[in-house]
């Protein structure tokens, strides 16, 4: 299941509108550093393994395994000054989550946390 905030719906809209994009968009799990893997929003093309979402006028695509894996994803705008921006969340947590830098998840150079 895909939740879809009324803020975060206003506020992808707007930038899709200000940018002329049509596109869907994908929710997908990014490998991540120390922090680990994370959920994140690009534009793509429907595959044939995605379950489509419309809400707010958007089309939403997410891999099926994707949402078996993480229950409900949600999808938020957060607004904290200079740091506002998307939230992509799961009721499940996601696999390989790291532990920060002092777990040897950054290679032996360190990752600069």
């Amino acid at each position: 299941m895909l939740n879809v905030t009324d803020l975060a719906s206003e506020k992808l809209v707007e930038y899709m509108q200000a940018n002329n994009i049509s596109s869907s968009l994908r929710v997908f799990m990014s490998q991540g550093g120390c922090a680990g893997p994370a959920l994140v929003l690009a534009l793509d093309e429907m595959k044939k393994e995605d379950q489509i979402f419309n809400q707010g006028g958007l089309v939403f695509l997410v891999d099926s395994s994707l949402l078996d894996m993480c229950g409900t994803i949600t999808v938020d705008y957060i607004t904290a000054a200079s740091q506002s921006g998307f939230s992509v969340r799961s009721t499940n947590p996601l696999p390989g989550g790291g532990g920060g830098c002092n777990s040897g998840s950054c290679g032996s150079e360190g990752c600069g946390c």
